[in-house]
């Protein structure tokens, strides 16, 4: 049996279906119950926990073949990563108890950066999971398609798409989340020992220039893609309701410049297969 958190997000969720359709026995590691309908009509067994009670996600982890861990991300951080690390002390303290067969554990490209950022939550986890005894998997995907969500409205209504990733020519790791569950699916399946690095992205990188071209081919109609200054970002984000915007700001900086960036050379990549076309053309008829 494979316990999953996350089960409801598009990662988990399309973790969960590749092992159901595997015919694997699945608990769903849930908070709401609303929710846990659907996959308990699928034949899921259901544990309800929050990722900080430590004694429930324990008992949903107790005689669990494999775990599959997705952190909750936190967007806006108070500086030390208070949020995190309450998750990361909850979440080592249950699997300390409950010594599931083994752990993978969905982390982020750039987690062996240096440099403090947005994704140093996942850092974070890397560190604390990497200390179990138990055999775990750390999968990093890259940048996800699906972030591009947030900008089908202004692509579909006035032909533009912003960015903060820039040049708008540099191409930058992507994965869609279908890929990244595919992928879990198979790692959880697995048997190995101790920790491993897990990195995935697509068959190749996009630009914003691409993204664009891509989002004015399934909408029918140009569509530009404009560089947000940098200059700007603080007040923005700040005017958008953000109390600290300094991490993502380092993260959109560490994409930028390059160093946020897979530690495996090109060859030990995972590939994924789902096209930027196929994920923009879902996410439009979502949003219609």
């Amino acid at each position: 049996m494979y316990a999953i958190t996350g089960i409801t997000g598009q990662v988990g969720g399309a973790l969960a279906r590749t092992l159901l359709a595997a015919h694997q026995p699945i608990r769903a590691v849930v908070r709401d119950a609303e929710k846990a309908r659907e996959w308990a009509a699928l034949g899921c067994e259901i544990a309800f926990a929050s990722m900080n009670d430590a004694s429930a996600l324990a008992a949903a982890f107790e005689g669990a073949e494999g775990v599959f861990i997705l952190p909750p991300s936190e967007f806006d951080p108070a500086p030390g990563f208070p949020e995190a690390r309450a998750v990361i002390d909850s979440v080592k303290t249950a699997l300390e108890w409950a010594r599931p067969g083994k752990v993978v554990c969905l982390s982020t490209i750039g987690a062996q950066a240096a440099e403090t950022n947005l994704l140093t939550q996942r850092t974070l986890m890397e560190q604390a999971l990497s200390m179990l005894t138990i055999p775990v998997t750390f999968l990093r995907p890259a940048w996800f398609m699906e972030n591009f969500a947030w900008d089908v409205a202004a692509a579909r209504d006035e032909g533009v798409l912003v960015s903060f990733l820039q040049p708008l020519e540099k191409p930058v790791p992507m994965i869609a989340t279908a890929d990244i569950g595919r992928v879990a699916a198979e790692l959880i399946q697995q048997n190995w020992s101790g920790c491993r690095v897990v990195e995935i992205e697509a068959e190749h990188r996009i630009s914003p220039s691409e993204a664009a071209a891509t989002f004015a081919k399934v909408l029918g109609h140009p569509v530009e893609a404009r560089v947000v200054p940098r200059e700007t970002w603080a007040n923005l984000f700040e005017s958008q309701g953000t109390k600290y915007p300094q991490p993502r700001i380092r993260m959109l900086d560490g994409f930028n410049d390059g160093w946020i960036e897979f530690e495996s050379s090109g060859a030990d990549i995972v590939k994924g297969k789902t096209k930027l076309e196929t994920v923009l053309r879902g996410l439009v008829a979502r949003a219609a």
